[in-house]
């Protein structure tokens, strides 16, 4: 069982999948020579060649545009897009043809397209390449919105977003890249579309997912040895399809329910969550649900005040905090 950092589990799990299946193709700005801004295509194109590893002019629009053709024709592409914030260029593709082909055909042609991007903070680029825009892509219908926190789980969702016959967006947290590793079982097989606890608790439901899991459960482990409250930790993994099954087994046993993302807070998929457990889990609610999410501002580039917009695990200790004393 190898030890992989985030940026080397996606790159296993893409060297994978082309060796699989060679109708598996990869596309995007500098992922062939250069290997990728953030290495997760380093050395590809010397084991597939360029015709299965392609670098793209920079027109997002154009290259995701080409691989909903692709797809419909019976490839499987794999768009890189640079930096989250790119993607921008490309909604109308996105939006507008990739989600809706099989609906519109009456299921005659399926788009298995997987388009990869960097999200978040954490790494200091600033306000137009720090954005979590997540909550914009769990609208709309025929997307599937994957966001793995792990190695293991960067490994293995990304495998399975690659074998799914519909697009998936799939967001990497670039903050996780080189900071976060683990044991990834390439034997260990899919693993679906659940949400998992990544930390057991009696007190408390917390609900986050990618680059803020781990802040949770760091905020999580401090109130505990400080003899605070005992706060489960739940990893979605996936914004849609969202599992409510876990969230609810989990308040069962907690009847509080915090919701902590990246994203800014107004009109987050944080918001879903807390409108789904109010509608289908009041009786087991004990206090008001919290949410916690980025500021409404862009995100600096200074660390300390990007601290300042994004949850820091010190606002999630208070906001845990503040929920258990109710």
């Amino acid at each position: 069982m190898a030890e992989l950092k985030y940026a080397e589990a996606v790159r296993a799990a893409l060297a994978a999948e082309m060796q699989a299946d060679e109708d598996v193709l990869i596309m995007g700005e500098e992922v062939g020579a250069l290997g990728g801004v953030f290495t997760t295509t380093k050395d590809l194109i010397e084991q597939f060649g360029p015709e299965r590893v392609i670098d793209t002019p920079i027109s997002e629009s154009g290259f995701v545009g080409w691989s909903i053709g692709l797809a419909a024709e019976g490839f499987r592409p794999v768009v890189e897009i640079m930096f989250s914030d790119f993607v921008l260029l490309a909604l109308d593709q996105i939006i507008n043809l990739g989600a809706k082909v099989r609906f519109m055909s009456n299921g005659q042609f399926n788009v298995p397209l997987v388009i990869r991007m960097p999200g978040g903070g954490g790494t200091n680029h600033g306000p137009q390449h720090s954005q979590s825009l997540e909550s914009i892509f769990a609208q709309v219908p025929g997307l599937i919105v994957a966001m793995p926190a792990t190695a293991a789980d960067a490994y293995w969702m990304l495998r399975d977003s690659i074998r799914c016959d519909d697009p998936v967006i799939f967001i990497e947290s670039k903050g996780l890249y080189f900071r976060e590793k683990g044991e990834v079982d390439e034997s260990e097989g899919p693993r679906g579309f659940g949400a998992r606890v990544a930390r057991p608790g009696t007190d408390i439901t917390v609900v986050s997912a990618a680059r803020m899991l781990h802040r949770c459960i760091e905020a999580a482990d401090a109130l505990a040895a400080a003899g605070g409250p005992s706060c489960e930790v739940i990893d979605l993994r996936y914004i849609w399809p969202l599992d409510t099954d876990t969230i609810a087994a989990s308040l069962a046993k907690t009847n509080k329910l915090a919701v902590i993302h990246e994203p800014v807070e107004f009109s987050g998929w944080g918001g879903e969550v807390a409108a789904w457990a109010a509608a289908s889990q009041f009786e087991q609610l004990d206090g008001p649900i919290a949410r916690l999410g980025a500021r409404r501002v862009p995100i600096p580039f200074q660390p300390h005040l990007e601290d300042e917009v994004v949850p820091s695990v010190a606002r999630i200790e208070a906001t845990l905090s503040d929920l258990h004393g109710y």
